[in-house]
């Protein structure tokens, strides 16, 4: 089966955007359980650096990071399995092991590298944490963006049981529910345009959503990270958004204490995704870190 976006993506009318769903294309990910086809993009040349997504979301999160880090570096942005356009049809496993193995496999078998510089925004800073600490030697450095670890789940995951658990889904997918909480996550309610709704929803019409968000939710997520941060052993920079309404701006400083080899930066006039809303910023943050 030839995997592509769904058609309402002819609608994107940022260049960002509109280039970013041009460049997606999927790779068959053997794992021991299923062979996956994952969706994911690549732009630029040079050291490799593997971006990751956050809860409920996709690769085109980073729609507007990426231009700015290809200058520098050859650019992965993939669907976590499972999330995005990642094909839910083969697999059951909905779990944060099974993304786990998932990202290794996607490693070793499209990225081709034997250690990568790691970036994970919101809860995809929680699957990069999980990952560097249970494979420091293939994690050279390692980027968090507002990222879970010491939070808990998504509020959403009190409702997941019958029949409630299909009715949460469905408040999910609302437009309006949507639109609420992307004008929640961004400081510049201006920038929560229909191009930038159409990118935080197209993913919901992949094949499988609802059943696979309700799965993942179930397995508790990323809650178990919080004793884990300390095992942090790669250098790490924190970039957070000084008016972060969704999960406050305390979890930063905690970082910054907890891993030792630490460096937080703020973003100004940012909200919980400044690689959306500043990304030349977020970008420079990455770049001036890592050089």
């Amino acid at each position: 089966m030839t995997m592509q976006l769904p058609t309402e993506a002819a609608v994107l009318t940022e260049k960002t955007s509109v280039a970013m769903a041009q460049q997606v294309q999927w790779a068959d990910i053997k794992l021991p359980f299923a062979t996956v086809p994952s969706s994911y993009v690549c732009v630029g040349e040079g050291e490799p650096m593997v971006l990751i997504h956050g809860f409920d979301s996709s690769l085109l999160e980073f729609r507007r990071l990426v231009p700015e880090l290809a200058q520098r570096f050859k650019v992965y942005a993939l669907d976590l399995l499972g999330f995005g356009f990642c094909d839910r049809t083969a697999t059951d496993r909905a779990d944060p092991d099974a993304i786990k193995q998932h990202l290794n496999a996607f490693l070793e078998q499209v990225v081709g590298a034997d250690d990568v510089i790691l970036v994970g925004a919101s809860m995809g800073g929680g699957a990069a944490i999980d990952f560097a600490t249970s494979y420091p030697e293939k994690v050279t450095k390692l980027v968090l963006i507002d990222a879970v670890g010491f939070a808990g789940g998504p509020a959403i995951g009190k409702l997941m049981f019958p029949p409630l658990d299909k009715w949460a889904t469905d408040f999910l997918k609302s437009p309006g529910v949507r639109r609420r909480i992307s004008q929640r996550a961004y400081y510049n309610k201006a920038l929560v345009t229909p191009d930038a709704e159409m990118c935080a929803s197209l993913h919901l019409l992949a094949p499988r959503w609802s059943s696979w968000l309700i799965a993942f939710t179930k397995s508790g997520g990323y809650n178990f990270l919080a004793k884990r941060i300390k095992n942090v052993s790669v250098p790490a920079l924190v970039i957070w958004g000084r008016q972060d309404k969704i999960l406050g701006t305390k979890d930063a400083e905690r970082f910054e204490q907890t891993i030792a080899n630490c460096t937080l930066v703020w973003v100004e006039d940012s909200g919980h995704v400044p690689h959306l809303e500043q990304p030349k910023i977020t970008a420079k943050h990455i770049v001036d870190f890592l050089f």
